[in-house]
């Protein structure tokens, strides 16, 4: 028998006896009663994904497994990042995917909790029970990687609000979003880093405007969103004005570490899949020597973002270093997908022994691997982090 919701919810041990949550927890995905229907889950579109996602949130929240690793005054029941990094693992050990509603969370929550604990309070607890999910208003049509040249402006109207106008692209989730961080400029244009701030909007606030974006898979999962004269309360704030730069490296860390560390969970869970395949249908020695190879890659990626996961959990500060994750998590990604395509061609390209849905899913999650190294800021830039901040190599010489 799994544990019942009142002995999860009751076991102060779990909090700092990180191994007796670890087999409770093991113990109850082994006998989840929706675990098969989880498992292989299929959809057509991308917003009926997010509604099974939200739903398996949903039943997380329930049984109580996803509140640990957060603050009670959000929602949690207490405990760090090394509870969060405890659920992905064992999801992925039980081949059952992590929701997507847990990346979002993931990247923007610790930063609520920080920098605005009042919206945390109100607001976090929703996210951990599936009831509503964020977009990440960062990138711009004219601002990829360089955050330092965004243009959506807000103004103070003279009564403490502010007015905000300008235009958001790529925002993951934002066609179905509740709310949005934002990233906006308080500050001159000259005034780069030193005059962003950082604001929670809800998308259907007066004024915005959200346009899903269809990928070449077809799939509407990512959008455009347009603030036109959007007013923002104070209260809204999410640290002080003109701090954005600082939330936004506080949140990279989280981005990089606790994402990336869910992200290569759910890429093991994938080789796991694959593995059953190959065993079923055979593999040559070449392919076997690929997965071994890509596997080491991804086991990786995943030790050196445990390290993150630990210090972040010890109220460590990551800094440049949270590159080396992306950069690792991003190739690896690329590589999972890559090998599925290459060694399931029948089943990718004419959809050999399965459903409508389930190959329509598993081209979608190709199809978005491509973005893996772009999106979040891009290796190339991320390679430049590392030889400047971490291993102090010598200016690359541009031709003048």
């Amino acid at each position: 028998m799994s544990a019942s919701l009142n002995d999860v919810v009751n076991r102060g041990d779990y909090v700092s006896q990180v191994a007796i949550f670890r087999e409770d927890l093991r113990q109850s995905l082994r006998t989840l009663d929706c675990a098969d229907y989880w498992r292989t889950a299929a959809y057509a579109t991308a917003e009926t994904g997010l509604e099974h996602d939200a739903a398996v949130m949903a039943r997380l929240h329930a049984d109580g497994w996803n509140r640990y690793g957060w603050p009670e005054a959000a929602g949690g029941l207490g405990g760090n990042e090394i509870h969060r990094a405890v659920l992905y693992e064992e999801l992925a050990n039980a081949m059952l995917p992590i929701p997507a509603q847990a990346w979002t969370l993931e990247v923007m929550g610790p930063a609520i909790l920080k920098f605005a604990p009042h919206l945390a309070r109100e607001y976090l607890p929703r996210c951990l029970d599936g009831s509503e999910w964020w977009g990440q208003g960062f990138s711009e049509p004219e601002s990829g990687s360089d955050l330092a040249s965004l243009q959506t402006r807000a103004t103070d109207d003279g009564s403490g609000w502010f007015i905000v106008n300008g235009q958001k692209i790529w925002t993951s989730h934002g066609g179905t979003a509740k709310r949005l961080c934002v990233l906006v400029r308080t500050g001159s244009p000259e005034s780069r880093h030193r005059g962003l701030t950082m604001m929670l909007i809800d998308t259907d606030a007066p004024g915005v405007t959200v346009h899903p974006i269809a990928l070449a898979s077809g799939r509407r999962e990512l959008a455009e969103v347009f603030f036109d004269d959007v007013r923002v309360p104070p209260e809204r704030l999410v640290g002080e004005i003109g701090a954005g730069w600082a939330v936004t490296m506080f949140l990279m860390q989280y981005e990089r570490g606790m994402y990336g560390y869910a992200a290569l969970n759910n890429m093991l869970m994938e080789l796991g899949r694959l593995r059953e395949y190959m065993v079923t249908r055979g593999a040559g020695s070449a392919q076997r020597e690929r997965f071994a190879r890509v596997y080491v890659e991804v086991i990786a990626a995943q030790a050196r973002a445990a390290t993150t996961v630990r210090k972040l959990a010890a109220g460590e500060s990551v800094d440049s270093e949270s590159s080396i994750d992306k950069l690792l998590c991003s190739e690896a990604e690329r590589a999972v997908y890559d090998l599925i395509l290459d060694l399931m061609r029948d089943h990718m390209m004419v959809g050999t022994g399965s459903g409508p849905d389930e190959l329509d899913t598993a081209r979608a999650k190709w199809w978005y691997s491509r973005a893996a190294t772009v999106m979040g800021g891009t290796a190339g830039v991320q390679r430049g982090i590392i030889a400047d901040h971490i291993l102090g190599l010598p200016k690359e010489s541009r031709a003048s």
